[in-house]
């Protein structure tokens, strides 16, 4: 039987990662193709090198997840940071493959994995660690990707969050509610 903490923790992350998702896909629904090899400087990562980046970690540290080291030995993480994707619908081909990899093995966990071990690199983590491993490392990147799609859109830029100018009257219709319990990003 399924605790509560423990249920609380796995929906809870799946929320979470969710959430993440779509803020990167609102982000890049919001550039063209000549955007997505911009880099600020040469040491900047670009959209394309993020989304690389995230692709090969997520495919390798969710690929046979409980079974298999997260660092495959067929991951070549330095070619991560090469900015080769041809177009944006090949960005896009390889964003939605990470995260499918990524659901495939975090959906059907149950409270009774979170306490298995799985390695990166040969080091053991709790199942509930890596994902919280996993919890710090894309948003980190994901949030570059929001920064750099913002800095591209421009003045076409649609806000993700809390739009400049909102903060009143987005707290006015949270606390004209009811309390309730309910994940942050949910739509009720």
């Amino acid at each position: 039987m399924e605790t509560s903490h423990e249920l609380n923790y796995l929906d809870s992350a799946r929320k979470l990662f969710g959430y993440y998702r779509e803020l990167g896909n609102k982000a890049l629904a919001q550039i063209d193709d000549e955007h997505i090899h911009w880099q600020p400087s040469p040491e900047s990562n670009s959209v394309a090198i993020i989304v690389k980046h995230l692709n090969g970690n997520m495919r390798s540290r969710f690929t046979d997840f409980l079974t298999a080291d997260g660092e495959k030995p067929w991951r070549d993480r330095e070619a991560e940071f090469e900015n080769d994707y041809a177009n944006k619908e090949e960005l896009l081909a390889a964003w939605s493959e990470g995260w499918a990899c990524f659901f495939d093995a975090v959906n059907p966990l149950t409270d009774r994995d979170l306490d298995k071990i799985v390695y990166i690199r040969n080091e053991g983590h709790t199942v509930l660690e890596a994902l919280s491993r996993q919890l710090a490392h894309y948003p980190y990147h994901i949030g570059q990707l929001v920064y750099l799609c913002r800095l591209l859109a421009g003045e076409k830029w649609q806000s993700l969050s809390i739009p400049k100018g909102g903060s009143q009257a987005f707290n006015d219709e949270k606390f004209a509610q009811e309390k309730q319990r309910k994940f942050f990003a949910e739509k009720r």
